[in-house]
């Protein structure tokens, strides 16, 4: 089967998801958005609103300004970046996570990983830096810097861009100053990539 063909299986199984109560309040599953590859993954926290609409990750304000975000830096979502959450249902008024919906979703964005095996994966807001680097330290302490993440892969948290259009300073140390240097930093190593 193709790379294609086993995340359809997967969200075909996680279509069928009733491990928590979140699955008998969503619209939709929020599965994946993007283009599946072996290079860059991002991993967001939970489906809002829109997205929950939609069926598709980042679709709101937020997704606007991560498109623009990646599009500095001459990368996009249509061809360089596989998009998935840590959820693929929404929280209730866009609440954090419980622990008990985290793990019931943990083997769908596993899979994910599993399948693609990307080199890159950045880790957007702190509920993605904590399930994935199971921390509870706060982004703005660990933003910017590379971890070892699965399968040989790099993993950098980011603000998530919600973040950012809560904090509209550009000056310098300021969220979205900061997130402009890890961009640049993300797009080197994806440049570096053989």
């Amino acid at each position: 089967m193709t790379v294609e063909e086993d995340l359809e299986e997967v969200r075909q199984l996680c279509e069928l998801c009733d491990k928590c109560p979140l699955a008998q309040t969503r619209t939709n599953i929020v599965f994946s958005g993007g283009v599946p590859n072996s290079k860059l993954m991002l991993i967001g926290e939970a489906p809002g609103y829109y997205e929950d609409q939609q069926g598709e990750p980042f679709v709101g304000k937020a997704g606007q300004l991560l498109d623009r975000i990646f599009a500095s830096v001459d990368l996009s979502r249509k061809k360089d970046v596989y998009i998935c959450n840590t959820l693929k249902c929404r929280p209730p008024n866009n609440r954090d996570p419980y622990p008990e919906e985290k793990d019931a979703c943990r083997a769908f964005l596993d899979a994910q990983i599993e399948i693609l095996k990307p080199r890159i994966i950045l880790l957007c807001g702190k509920v993605a830096l904590n399930s994935m680097l199971n921390t509870n330290v706060g982004i703005t302490r660990v933003r910017g810097q590379w971890f070892e993440g699965p399968f040989g892969s790099k993993m950098m948290p980011i603000f998530h861009p919600s973040y950012l259009l809560r904090n509209d300073s550009h000056e310098k140390g300021s969220p979205k100053w900061l997130m402009w240097q890890d961009i640049q930093a993300v797009k080197k190593a994806y440049d570096e990539l053989s």
